[in-house]
């Protein structure tokens, strides 16, 4: 019984780089991903912002419909949110 040879050595795999991602970074890449969720914050501080100025001024039925239009930013930034995780996920299964 001859002895076989030992199997060639196996050649290296070369794995990727992975720079470290910071924070801006990170920002632009999910906004360019999902860019309604950043929209839709920006829009929910916007009105709760006019909402508290009138509820300051006295305003209460304009304060009153400012955080009732609150209600429906947040609604709107949520939908969004879910909707983007939604596609993701689609994608991700290609």
């Amino acid at each position: 019984m001859a002895a076989e040879p030992p199997p060639p050595p196996l050649e290296p795999v070369v794995l990727p780089v992975f720079r470290e991602e910071g924070f801006g970074d990170k920002f632009v890449r999910k906004t360019r991903e999902n860019p309604l969720v950043p929209l839709g914050c920006l829009c929910t501080v916007g009105v709760l912002t006019y909402g508290l100025i009138n509820f300051k001024r006295g305003d209460t039925r304009k304060s009153q419909l400012m955080m009732r239009a609150r209600i429906l930013a947040q609604g709107f930034t949520f939908a969004a949110l879910l909707g983007g995780m939604a596609a993701a996920a689609v994608k991700s299964r290609k």
